[in-house]
């Protein structure tokens, strides 16, 4: 007995032309043997195997011409490895031979030729695919086609380290080319992967399609962030979480201070907006404002008034009474109860520095707080100009650098409690003006305010009895004159009687030309001085006068009179 390379044992077999090449490419071997049914028995001795071979190679040689061919690569199913089919026995005493992975081995025998195989068809659900021991036997495989005799299979080649040989000559170990059973070709491993090789295809798109809508949208959002000049890339700034609001202030602050006041205040129209000022409500339902407002100057008497509250409800108001020598007017307005007051404070308590805020409606605008401080006090200044009157509004104010501006007349200054300290009456201008004569700069951070001891007194002789009383020394004051001190005027310049006689300063021994230099303590270096501070005082008030006359000094007791400012 002859032996394959792999020294497996099995009989000798040799492949025929077209057979398997060692890269195991499939190739479908031909029947080239007898009738297996005409064998004689198997004696077992190698001589004997040998010549029963060379027996059979002439009557092998017209079977091998009829053998089937199978199409090279067709899908075939799992089958057994070189399974005889049942009822191929060999014939009794003779020896069963070997079966093993690899090309077919031609046994020696005679043996019917292999049956034409039909066309393989793909599997269906409804037919599945045959079992892993193989088809029957009766059935033709579903894959093998026959090829015509007289062509050969195109995958059919000489194997490279072999010479192809035909029918009934021997091969190299002495053997024929046997029968080609319907099982004796593998299925290599690449023909069963059609399934999986189609998941991965699929698998594959899969993933390059996320891959795409993933590079769409980072894209997108890359463009979206393009900024149109230079293309450069906008960054993205956060500023950090928004903080709570605040919503409760310290009760002496500015905002605290000004929440509580601007109820109370107001803004005032006259002759329907012709001119604008301010004011604030006291006890009583009545308002505070300045005598310039109330007649445009000193222009008109009885001028229509309306009244702009905080909320922006408006209502008429009527002229309760005004004193053009300490410019105070008050007014009440018509059909309004339940109004909230201011709380007045003490002016003799204000000192140079002290925090104050002014609230008003400067230029129209109702309702504004500026705040400053005290910048000086004691300031003689002239608050309004009363044409045909004779006379003018002179004022002992508190000076504070709190933006005032033209519409401020007649509001509130404050102080760090939120009492009011002074009425806003008048501003220093470049032109050398003010809130009430016309002078229509805006402020220049000086600012007058009237102290409210003083519109307190007013204030109430006016709702009281429509007058307001002030105080006098019963002499006329020479107001052009410019040397140190305020001067009582002399016979002839203009004044028929400069000293009232029976009056004050007629008792207190004044005579004209004397120069007052200090009334009730206080330096006087100007007749603005004098003024403001005479009626700084109350009626009736005695006040030392110290006054120069000639070379000599003299300082005298002087009881202040009193005089209507009707």
């Amino acid at each position: 007995m002859t032996t394959d390379e792999s020294g497996s044992g099995s009989p000798g077999l040799r492949p025929r032309a077209g057979a398997p090449n060692p890269e195991g490419a499939e190739q479908t071997p031909k029947y080239a043997g007898p009738d297996p049914a005409d064998a004689p028995p198997a004696t077992g001795h190698p001589a004997t195997e040998q010549g029963r071979d060379a027996e059979a190679e002439a009557a092998g040689t017209a079977a091998n011409s009829d053998l089937p061919r199978r199409h090279p690569g067709a899908n075939l199913p799992p089958q057994p490895f070189f399974a005889p089919p049942v009822g191929s026995a060999p014939p009794p005493g003779q020896r069963q031979p070997h079966w093993q992975v690899g090309p077919p081995r031609h046994l020696a025998g005679p043996y019917p030729p292999a049956q034409p195989q039909p066309v393989a068809q793909p599997p269906s659900a409804a037919q599945p695919l045959p079992a892993a021991h193989g088809y029957p036997p009766t059935q033709p495989h579903p894959a093998a086609q026959p090829y015509p005799p007289e062509q050969a299979h195109p995958a059919e080649q000489a194997h490279p380290a072999e010479q192809p040989y035909s029918a009934g000559q021997p091969s190299a170990q002495g053997a024929h080319s046997g029968p080609a059973w319907p099982a004796d070709t593998l299925v290599q491993p690449a023909q069963r992967r059609g399934a999986r090789t189609g998941t991965l295809i699929t698998l594959g798109l899969a993933i390059a399609l996320v891959a795409a809508l993933a590079g769409g949208l980072v894209g997108g959002y890359i463009g979206a962030h393009r900024v149109s000049t230079g293309g450069a890339t906008r960054q993205v700034y956060d500023p950090g979480p928004t903080p709570a609001a605040i919503t409760r202030r310290p009760p002496a602050s500015v905002a605290g201070i000004a929440a509580r006041i601007l109820p109370s205040v107001v803004m005032i129209k006259v002759n329907g907006g012709t001119g604008t000022g301010s004011g604030f409500i006291i006890n009583g339902g009545y308002i505070i404002t300045n005598n310039h407002v109330v007649t445009l100057d000193g222009q008109v008497k009885s001028a229509r008034l309306q009244v702009v509250f905080n909320g922006g409800q408006t209502t008429p108001a009527k002229l309760v009474g005004t004193d053009p020598y300490s410019d105070i007017a008050v007014i009440q307005p018509q059909g309004i109860q339940n109004l909230i007051p201011v709380r007045l404070g003490n002016s003799d308590g204000v000192v140079v520095g002290d925090p104050v805020i002014a609230v008003g409606s400067p230029l129209g605008l109702a309702g504004t707080v500026t705040s400053g401080i005290v910048s000086a006090l004691n300031r003689p200044v002239q608050a309004g100009d009363q044409p045909g009157n004779g006379s003018q509004a002179f004022i002992d104010a508190i000076q504070t650098d709190a933006p005032i501006n033209p519409g401020n007349s007649g509001g509130p200054l404050l102080n760090v409690q939120g009492q009011v300290v002074g009425v806003n009456s008048a501003i220093a201008t470049l032109g050398g003006g003010s809130i009430g004569n016309g002078g229509q700069s805006g402020s220049i951070g000086l600012g007058f305010a009237i102290p409210i001891n003083q519109v307190r007194r007013v204030a109430q002789q006016l709702i009281k009895t429509g007058k307001a009383v002030h105080p006098v020394i019963g002499a006329v004051i020479d107001m052009s004159y410019t040397g140190n001190g305020a001067r009582i005027a002399r016979p002839g310049s203009g004044s028929q009687h400069p000293i009232l006689p029976g009056g004050p300063a007629a008792k207190a021994g004044l005579r004209p030309g004397d120069v007052i230099v200090a009334f009730g303590g206080k330096p006087i270096n100007s007749p603005d001085e004098l003024i403001v501070a005479i009626r700084s005082h109350r009626p009736g008030d005695r006040v030392r006068v110290s006054y120069r006359r000639g070379a000599s000094r003299h300082t005298v007791t002087l009881t202040l009179g009193s005089a209507s400012s009707s």
